[in-house]
């Protein structure tokens, strides 16, 4: 299991498309992709213990809808898990799925990634 998020443009363009299962016709919209990033599920106490699991496996139910809204929080966490390592590495996966020095590179990443598209919608996929 694992965690995919994507920061894609405002606006799809609209399309159809047939579908191979029914057969039906589907209004489809098609985004810009921006940025993708992929993290193990394993990860999610840590990010829970930062603040921001809801924001980045849920960001629907926290109102999250453009990467500006992401860009303090990550910050915020950043900082957090770089002051104090230890309280977050006690969160790391047992078989090294999941582990404190892959995430804060990856959120760093995904920091970055909303500064410069901070009007990108955020889709998140678990």
């Amino acid at each position: 299991m694992s965690l995919d998020i994507s920061l894609v443009s405002v606006e799809g363009e609209k399309g159809m498309c047939c579908c191979s299962c029914c057969g039906n016709i589907h209004e489809t919209e098609k985004y810009i992709e921006y940025f993708e990033a992929n993290i193990t599920h394993n990860l999610n106490n840590m990010a829970d213990e930062a603040g921001i699991y809801k924001m980045l496996w849920r960001p629907e139910e926290c109102n999250i809808s453009t990467a500006k809204e992401l860009i303090n929080p990550l910050k915020d966490a950043i900082k957090m898990m770089k002051d104090d390592p230890r309280r977050f590495k006690r969160f790391d996966s047992e078989n090294g799925w999941g582990i404190y020095d892959d995430f804060v590179p990856w959120l760093e990443e995904l920091l970055e990634a909303c500064k410069t598209y901070p009007e990108a919608q955020v889709k998140s996929c678990r």
